[in-house]
């Protein structure tokens, strides 16, 4: 019986590439929550760097790096059992692992007097691991035929242009001027590419892609359009900067930069993508 369970909600849908259902999201929910808690107090007692707003927008390119990396094995490079580490949620595993051993490294090193700033190395070690995976992804798209740069433009257009209409209605019809703050753009931005991604797979790409997580495909089918992940996207953005920015003081500085890099990974991640796999036809 717990076998049976276990196979239907958390091994199948690894398995066979199935939609989240409602057991999974609970559960991977929960593991975010933990595992947000343990590196908090790992980051905490160790001190190995400071967590701050530089050390989150250092950490970005291995954001982009998970998403990249979700499309090396949806292009099918990558056979079983490997292909497995590289689908949720034990990506998030092996691109934890890589990171933190990449931000020990660096800070290692700047404290040894080899390096003069491990943010430097720490981020650029993320960058150039992206420009290499995407350039093993273009090297696939170009051996089957098709790299549309329209479909790119179209996806990261909608994404840069929502961006700012956000940030405008935050800064200047409500009065707040910390959305300025370059975590809260990120966030702004992970969150509108994604739902910019998703709207145009669903309702544009010539390729029928479908909404694989709960809430969003349960609205989908209730509107019956994609683009209602932008307003979704609002009501998350909207009360979540807001809570934030209120309690920014109030609690473990550490924490807060953690819970604010985990909002910007939701979006930023599966945005990349999903472009990315529409930008191969994958």
């Amino acid at each position: 019986m717990i076998r049976d369970f276990i196979y239907k909600y958390y091994v199948d849908p690894i398995v066979y590439g199935q939609p989240y259902n409602v057991v999974d999201t609970l559960t991977y929910a929960l593991v975010l929550i933990v595992a947000l808690y343990i590196i908090y107090r790992w980051l905490d007692r160790s001190k190995i760097v400071k967590v701050d707003s530089r050390f989150i927008l250092a950490t970005l390119p291995f954001v982009v790096l998970g998403g990249l990396l979700r499309v090396v094995e949806d292009t099918g490079m990558i056979h079983p059992p490997w292909q497995y580490l590289l689908i949720t949620p034990l990506i998030y595993f092996v691109l934890f692992f890589f990171t933190v051993l990449v931000l020990v490294a660096t800070a290692h090193a700047e404290k040894a007097g080899l390096i003069g700033d491990y943010a430097l190395y720490y981020a650029g070690i993320g960058g150039i691991s992206c420009v290499a995976i995407a350039g093993l992804l273009v090297s696939f798209g170009l051996d089957n035929g098709i790299v549309s740069i329209p479909v790119l433009a179209a996806i990261l257009g909608m994404g840069i242009l929502a961006t700012p209409l956000v940030y405008g209605a935050m800064r200047y019809l409500l009065g707040w001027r910390y959305a300025a703050d370059p975590l809260y753009l990120a966030l702004i931005f992970g969150q509108m590419l994604d739902a910019s991604a998703t709207s145009y797979g669903i309702e544009l790409h010539p390729i029928d892609y479908m909404e694989v997580h709960v809430v969003g495909s349960a609205l989908i089918d209730l509107t019956g359009t994609a683009f209602v992940m932008f307003p979704l996207k609002l009501a998350v953005l909207f009360p979540g900067i807001y809570i934030l920015q209120r309690y920014r003081n109030e609690g473990p500085a550490i924490l807060w930069h953690l819970i604010v890099l985990a909002m910007i990974t939701v979006g930023l991640a599966p945005g990349v993508r999903d472009m990315v796999r529409m930008v191969l036809y994958v």
